[in-house]
């Protein structure tokens, strides 16, 4: 196929297919910084984040509604396929609530641990010191469940596909990861398997899945992590540019 412009390629897409509805367009709000601020913001942003740790040991003091919304705001800002935004984040700040989804939680757990689980996943997540026991999610003080949108649901009740929905959810979740880091706050990736009760304690509908469980709050005084090292950029990376060598 020979190259075509931006401009050629869209008109032959128009003639194509004619009934597409077209597209509306804004300018890009964007500042171009010197590259000395490029580095100097690239190195802070990096350094923060490389604080960030995980950890299953939070205080019960309480965080202002206010900042969970704005770190579902933040989350929501992440690209989607089609823009179709296929994620819903459930809140939960009420302590029955949070201590039901813990009971329903800690049972499904306790069958993970001792019957479903593999010993090579047993083994893998020892260093981690996990177990079913799980007092995050009556300690911290928001539990927020994220939802996946398997298709959306229209005005009319029908149906519309979503695309790229796991790697558009995925997205959404590291930015709220990274949001809530940024605050000032700890949050936990907490995937119980299986996790429709979920959907069923929190009255989701059936276009929805659970994907992942985050308790957010402040880190209890005495809070642990595993001691652990993220691998180096040489074993996450591979690079093609005019410095590499053959």
């Amino acid at each position: 196929m020979s190259a075509h412009s931006e401009a050629e390629a869209a008109d032959e897409y128009r003639r194509l297919f004619p009934d597409l509805p077209k597209p509306v367009f804004e300018p890009l709000e964007f500042e171009r910084r010197p590259l000395e601020e490029m580095r100097a913001r690239a190195a802070e942003g990096y350094a923060e984040l490389d604080r960030r740790r995980t950890t299953r040991d939070f205080s019960t003091d309480p965080v202002p509604r206010e900042l969970i919304e704005l770190a579902i705001r933040s989350a929501g800002t992440a690209p989607s396929g089609a823009h179709r935004q296929p994620w819903t984040f459930v809140a939960v700040s009420d302590p029955e609530l949070k201590a039901r989804i813990r009971e329903a939680t800690e049972n499904e757990e306790h069958r993970t641990y001792t019957e479903r689980m593999p010993d090579e996943w047993r083994r893998a997540l020892a260093p981690l010191g996990t177990d079913w026991v799980k007092t995050h999610i009556t300690d911290a003080p928001w539990v927020v469940v994220l939802f996946r949108q398997n298709y959306a649901i229209l005005d009319d009740a029908s149906q519309a596909k979503n695309y790229y929905v796991a790697e558009s959810v995925g997205i959404c979740a590291g930015l709220f990861i990274a949001a809530v880091h940024h605050m000032g706050l700890a949050t936990l990736t907490h995937t119980p398997n299986p996790m429709k009760f979920l959907c069923d304690l929190l009255g989701r509908p059936k276009n929805e899945t659970a994907v992942l469980l985050f308790p957010v709050g402040y880190p209890a005084v005495d809070a642990r992590v595993p001691k652990l090292a993220r691998k180096a950029l040489v074993e996450i990376s591979v690079w093609f540019d005019e410095t590499s060598t053959t």
